[in-house]
């Protein structure tokens, strides 16, 4: 059924590919499986066992034992997977009820189905493995920047391939930077997020992730990518404004210097990757008071309340700074926040003083104070 020359050339394919002899056994095994369902009927359970030694295929095929018809009326057999008890009994006599007995099939005329089915199965598995290589590829680069060529486009979706990688990246309008277009050809930075468990031959890249600033920042300042400086949180939206807090342990180290780089030459080349975003760099401080201070940047801030209970912090500005704290649609106040871990309300010192004033009188007259009650 199955030629010394079969085995042979198995042994020629392992070596082609890169496979191990157990391995392409296995694959083997399950198609020719495959292919005793098909020839022998699907219900079957079957056993294929390759011996690459004896250079021999033979095929088992398991029956359970099961009372007679008589003992049994109801009962719905099905003779695939089924003996009768009284047939077993004449194969051997001390067979019982419930055991299994495994039976050597005859594989004449297995020959063409096996074929069919090995050359489905092999150009499965070659696809998986190669697929599972380059995912095995993909998943050493994560939460890294790539730069990927744009291979085609598909209306707001931009297709890419990835340098050294059988796998296609997907750059959607959702992770891609408002404003900025490319075209077929061009060569794009892009950040490979954690991969999911199903990609289907797809990875889809980033460019509106903060981790997307985090990487361009650890490949343009040496200082980050060695640890001397830390990225201690980030707040983005993307193709507006970002907001990153950084800091270093090493004192004659001043890590916003750091991060501009000689004559803004860093931080002019993650400004030009990110087009017209702006990126506010804020010295992280453990202080609470110091850090939200800082967050509220490019506006000045007077003071800063804290309200740990509620973890909420009241920021007072200056009058004619206030719009500037809050940012266009509430955008600086916002990343703000996200950078700092507080709930923070913006008051102009004016407003503040209001508010102060109307708390101390409603507190005095209004039943507050212990004169009062």
């Amino acid at each position: 059924m199955i030629s010394k020359e079969f085995f042979n050339a198995l042994e020629v394919l392992a070596a082609e590919r890169g496979v191990e002899k157990e391995v392409i056994i296995k694959d083997m095994e399950e198609a020719l499986s495959v292919a005793f369902r098909k020839t022998f009927g699907e219900a079957k359970s079957a056993r294929i066992e390759l011996d690459f030694n004896k250079k021999s295929l033979q095929a088992y095929s398991y029956v359970t034992v099961v009372a007679d018809e008589d003992e049994d009326p109801d009962k719905e057999f099905d003779w695939d997977k089924e003996i009768r008890l009284s047939e077993a009994q004449e194969i051997k006599k001390s067979y019982k009820i419930g055991d299994v007995i495994e039976k050597k099939e005859n594989l004449k005329d297995f020959g063409r189905v096996a074929a069919i089915a090995i050359k489905q199965v092999m150009n499965q598995k070659t696809r998986e493995r190669a697929r599972s290589a380059a995912v095995e590829e993909i998943a050493a680069r994560q939460d890294q920047i790539i730069t990927a060529r744009i291979t085609r486009t598909d209306g707001d979706i931009a297709h890419l391939e990835i340098p050294g990688s059988s796998l296609e990246g997907v750059l959607n309008s959702r992770n891609s930077i408002p404003g900025q277009n490319f075209r077929v050809g061009d060569f794009v930075k892009v950040y490979i997020p954690k991969l999911s468990e199903d990609n289907k031959g797809e990875v889809y890249v980033t460019r509106t992730s903060p981790n997307f600033i985090r990487a361009l920042f650890d490949l343009e300042v040496p200082e980050i990518a060695n640890g001397e400086v830390q990225v201690k949180s980030i707040a983005r939206e993307a193709g507006y404004r970002t907001k990153i807090a950084v800091h270093s342990e090493i004192a004659n180290i001043d890590p916003i210097g750091a991060c501009v780089g000689a004559r803004g030459s860093r931080i002019n080349n993650i400004l030009n990757e990110i087009g017209g975003e702006k990126i506010d760099i804020i010295p992280w401080s453990e202080d609470a008071f110091e850090f939200i201070a800082a967050a509220i940047s490019p506006s000045p801030v007077i003071r800063v309340e804290l309200n740990e209970v509620d973890h909420v912090a009241r920021v007072i500005v200056p009058n004619d700074k206030l719009s500037l704290a809050i940012g266009k649609s509430g955008m600086n106040v916002r990343l703000a926040a996200k950078l700092t871990g507080w709930k923070i309300d913006v008051k102009s010192e004016e407003r503040a003083a209001e508010e102060d004033a109307a708390f101390v009188e409603e507190y005095t007259f209004g039943g507050g104070s212990d004169e009062q009650q």
